[in-house]
């Protein structure tokens, strides 16, 4: 197993209070102050913490402990609930190698879900792809694997982030002095929510820089990060991680890391914003390394997109920029701007490629 060492630029992402917002005194005032720092941001860096986001830390660490119990069960038991059993919705369990960036495996495993959807939904009658029932453990179950709670965890969890990204939302449609409900009011009312619990196993046990864990193969060779450098495809993404890091954001000067900091959550854009700003507020790249620090590392990103059927495109009268085709210096080498069709023919393509045998079988 091998892994690429670059210089890391030392650089610091910008920390957006954002406590004050939602509240009533002088609120419009504060919008404004806080969007500002948000356009900095997001034009500079596409990438920002937040803290004052009023999530309960105790919500967090009950998830991040339910999680690793999760990940800690036997791989015949968590296979119970792989992705293939949800078909279209998209859901469920993959084993570490199992997801691929750019067609390399990322050295990570993890659940996918998203908003709870019975089969009942229009969008579950219509068979619209990533829409369902995630695939929890039943009650039973959790109770048999000491994991109780897991799936009300989650699904809090998941409640109240979106809240967080409706409202993340209307302070960036402010900094671009669009409306604040540009965004809910055309793509994000009812938003695609994709979420992940990932665990990136240490590749070095735990009092031995010189043994690796994990499963064993040949490939092992040629994983070379967490996750290899990518953009996200919709609009915002709100990461929470523990304190083990390994985070990268591809900056103007480089690459630099982006460290845990109690009590915030990472925020950065996605190509659909890039698209629909003309790329004033672009979609950064940035990557996870390898984890090297003998204990597993745990993340949950939670991917605000806009509506499956939604037609995401460029803000009128928005500023303009030079260059607004960076399809050269993209990973994927691909004209966001010039895309026609809707998010979910965007975001399908993207990610039969990330688990391409999958999308065969099911999609």
């Amino acid at each position: 197993m091998t892994s690429k060492i670059e210089n890391i630029t030392i650089e610091q992402l910008p920390i957006i209070d954002i406590e004050s917002y939602g509240n009533d005194k002088e609120e419009e005032l504060k919008k404004k102050l806080i969007s500002k720092e948000i356009e900095n941001a997001c034009k500079n860096f596409g990438f920002f913490y937040i803290k004052g986001h009023g999530i309960d830390q105790e919500l967090i660490d009950r998830l991040e402990r339910l999680s690793k119990k999760f990940f800690s069960l036997d791989q015949s038991i968590k296979m119970k609930y792989r992705m293939e059993l949800a078909q279209k919705a998209w859901r469920g369990y993959f084993v570490v190698g199992g997801e691929l960036t750019s067609g390399l495996k990322d050295w990570k495993e993890g659940l996918y879900l998203g908003t709870e959807l019975n089969d009942d939904h229009p969008l579950v009658i219509a068979q619209t792809p990533l829409h369902g029932l995630n695939l929890f453990p039943t009650l039973e179950e959790e109770i048999e694997y000491d994991i109780v709670g897991f799936k009300d965890t989650i699904l809090t969890y998941i409640d109240k982030v979106t809240k967080l990204g409706h409202s993340l939302m209307e302070l960036i449609a402010i900094s671009l002095n669009l409306s604040a409900d540009y965004f809910s009011s055309r793509y994000t009312k009812d938003p695609l929510i994709l979420y992940r619990i990932f665990n990136y196993p240490s590749i070095i046990s735990s009092g031995d820089d010189n043994k690796t864990t994990g499963e064993s193969s040949d490939d092992n060779d040629k994983v070379e990060w967490g996750v290899g450098e990518h953009t996200d495809y919709g609009v915002l993404t709100i990461l929470y991680q523990d304190d083990v890091g390994g985070l990268q954001v591809h900056s103007k000067n480089g690459w630099i890391s982006a460290p845990p900091i109690k009590g915030t959550f990472v925020c950065n854009i996605g190509d659909m914003l890039d698209r629909m700003t003309g790329g004033l507020y672009r979609s950064t790249p940035h990557r996870v390394e390898l984890n090297r620090s003998g204990r597993d590392r745990i993340s949950f990103p939670l991917f605000f997109d806009p509506n499956f059927n939604s037609y995401p495109t460029e803000i009128e009268g928005i500023e303009q920029i030079e260059n607004k085709d960076d399809s050269s210096s993209r990973w994927d080498h691909f004209n966001i701007h010039s895309f026609k069709g809707s998010y979910g023919q965007y975001l399908l393509n993207k990610i039969g490629k990330v688990f391409p045998d999958l999308k065969n079988n099911v999609l």
